[in-house]
Parts: structure tokens; C-alpha cells; sequence
């Protein structure tokens, strides 16, 4: 063990989901995958994320090939660390949850509707839900859930209209934090949740400090949803797709 300040061990690898494992709402590929599966034989993973449970049981979980050896050393944190999951006996187990009231969450999906019809942002070709109900969350996505990644990447490659909306909801939502969160989303929470809130959850979990942990992902710039880990001190990597991701997995394998 080398005793520079700046790189002790990691024990914890973390990861963004969307972007950083994964194309936006894709599963991992194969590569990925088994890079993954040789992680979890050497190290605690986290998989963050502000998606709910079941887009990681569709991206990730469904294309994993793990022992429940393995699979034990996996920490899944949907809705940015607000429901944390383990594996335990042969099932995914949900450790805690934190939702918000059903008032709150009626008051939010009405401020995000009216807010994307007022600035014109509601549109009309969507694909699924374009306001869900995550329990700790509620994300507005202007396309739907489930629109393609090429449809996403066009409609607001600047991120101007999702800050128009982020910042009329939060300026009408001021006991609750709205962050713009994937490509056409912006997500609502209580305050003070956000990825930094994920890690603080998981360091206590696990009993580990910030040095033990390495975190990877590609919205680490200041407007980004990975940014406040990064901003609380723990080391960051910084990649720019799924590839990155693999590449740097396997030079710490």
C-alpha cells in the first residue's frame, strides 16, 4: 500500500448508471457485463442512479452473471440513494426507503405539468410516461420513459429548455430540490437529495470513509447530477460513455 494521500485503496467502486454503465435506458452490453462480474470478486460495486429499481433489474441486473457471493457485494441505490438494495438470501432486499407524502408528490406532478404546458415543452409524440412517480421522486421526462436514445440526444442538445422547466419548478417548489437530471429530465426530491446524499448513505452503510471509495461518471461537470460527489471530496473518474467506463474497469482489474 502506497502512502500518498491521493490514491489509497479503493474499496468501494461506484457507478452512474445512464451514461457511464449503460447507453441512456439500455442494458449493459456483454463486455460490460463481465467486466462487472470480475469487479464484484475484488471489491464492493454501488450502482447509483436517479432511476427507479426497475431500470436497474432491466439494465443490469437481468445481464449479470454473478454468484450470490458476488452478487452480496453489489449496492444498488435507485432514486439517487433514497432506497437502497442488497442481495440477502437469494433475493434483491430492500433496506430502506424514504418517500415523499402523497400531497407533495400531487402538488410537484401538478407544478412539472403546468410548468412544461406554460413553456411550451409538453410535447406530443412521447413514448411512455412523461410524469412519473418514482416514491422518493418525481421525474419529468418530455419525451417519455422510455424514448430512444437518437430522439433524446435532439431535443434539447444545449439543455436550455430542461433549465427553463427546472427553474420554474424550483422557484415554485422552494422546500423541495429539482435538478435537471438525464438528457430531457428533471427530477424532483426532498432537499438535500441528491448523489453526495447517495454516497454519505452508503459510507454509513458499509462503515467506509471517502478514501475508500472511487466514483465514475459522466455528469461530473458543475451543472451535472454526478457533480456534488465530486464537490463533497471523494475521488471522481470522469468518462464521456459506457466504453470509457469499461476501459478504465479494466485497467484497475
Amino acid at each position: 500500500m502506497g502512502m500518498t494521500r491521493h490514491e489509497p485503496e479503493a474499496r468501494v467502486l461506484a457507478f452512474d448508471l445512464d451514461g457511464t454503465l449503460a447507453e441512456s435506458k439500455s442494458p449493459i452490453t456483454q463486455r460490460m457485463a463481465g467486466l462487472l462480474g470480475r469487479l464484484l470478486e475484488e471489491a464492493e460495486v454501488c450502482v447509483i442512479s436517479g432511476g427507479a429499481f426497475g431500470q436497474f433489474q432491466k439494465q443490469v441486473l437481468a445481464h449479470l452473471t454473478a454468484t450470490p457471493e458476488e452478487l452480496e457485494r453489489l449496492h444498488l441505490m435507485p432514486t439517487c440513494g433514497t432506497r437502497y438494495y442488497r442481495w440477502r438470501e437469494g433475493g434483491w432486499y430492500e433496506v430502506y426507503a424514504e418517500d415523499l407524502s402523497d400531497p407533495v408528490k400531487e402538488h410537484v406532478v401538478e407544478v412539472l405539468t403546468q410548468g412544461a404546458k406554460s413553456l411550451g415543452l409538453w410535447e406530443d409524440k412521447t413514448w411512455g410516461d412523461i410524469v412519473e412517480d418514482r416514491g422518493s421522486q418525481i421525474t419529468f421526462s418530455a419525451l417519455g420513459q422510455a424514448a430512444p436514445v437518437d430522439a433524446k440526444a435532439v431535443w434539447d442538445p444545449d439543455g436550455a429548455k430542461k433549465e427553463r422547466l427546472r427553474a420554474y419548478a424550483a422557484e415554485r417548489l422552494p422546500d423541495l430540490e429539482v435538478r435537471s437530471g438525464g438528457s430531457t429530465s428533471v427530477d424532483v426530491t426532498a432537499e438535500g437529495i441528491d448523489k453526495a446524499y447517495g454516497m454519505r448513505k452508503l459510507m454509513a452503510q458499509l462503515g467506509v470513509g471517502m478514501d475508500d471509495i472511487l466514483f465514475v461518471g459522466d455528469r461530473l461537470d458543475e451543472q451535472g447530477n454526478d457533480y456534488p460527489v465530486k464537490a463533497m471530496g471523494i475521488r471522481c473518474v470522469a468518462v464521456s460513455s459506457w466504453e470509457d467506463t469499461a476501459d478504465f474497469v479494466a485497467g484497475w482489474l
